[in-house]
């Protein structure tokens, strides 16, 4: 799809994909991924994390998302990929940290060997176990972007994901 999309450029159209990070975040949010992480630290009792959660991952908030949406459609080159990445590198321990500190329960690390059986992640933990990390360097650089939002742990330590619904 992405390579359809900017090939269009070549068509005469003005035409650019915005990648957007792993984890999107905002008062809004009610179904991503923190969400998730958030539900499932409540129902186990402990916000898990898998192996030394070194693993990183990489954040935007959403409306930085957006405003970077319209740059590229105001000053982008036709034919790029811009990434949306506020945060491009966060440990899965340290946003497991975060999500224990709010609810008060302890950040624990699941060992390799049980992370892929029905356990603490479900569906979850191919995805939950990876490396995520990413760069918005150049998008930054050409089309000036720079996000204003709280990054990803700020947002977590802001507490609108933890309110009683």
């Amino acid at each position: 799809m992405e390579t359809t999309v900017v090939g269009l450029a070549e068509q005469g159209v003005r035409s650019s994909v915005v990648r957007i990070a792993n984890i999107a975040h905002s008062t809004t949010d009610r179904a991503g991924f923190l969400v998730q992480l958030i539900a499932l630290a409540k129902e186990k009792g402990f916000a898990g994390y898998p192996g030394d959660g070194a693993n990183l991952w990489n954040a935007v908030h959403v409306r930085d998302a957006a405003s970077l949406f319209r740059l590229a459609l105001e000053k982008g080159p036709a034919g790029r990929y811009w990434h949306a990445v506020g945060d491009g590198a966060v440990p899965l321990r340290e946003i497991a940290e975060a999500i224990g500190r709010r609810l008060s329960l302890p950040a624990v690390s699941i060992p390799a060997d049980v992370l892929m059986v029905p356990g603490y992640f479900g569906f979850l933990a191919n995805i939950a176990t990876q490396n995520y990390p990413a760069s918005s360097l150049i998008t930054r650089r050409i089309l000036g972007w720079e996000p204003t939002r709280p990054g990803l742990l700020a947002d977590l330590d802001n507490g609108h994901y933890f309110r009683a619904s």
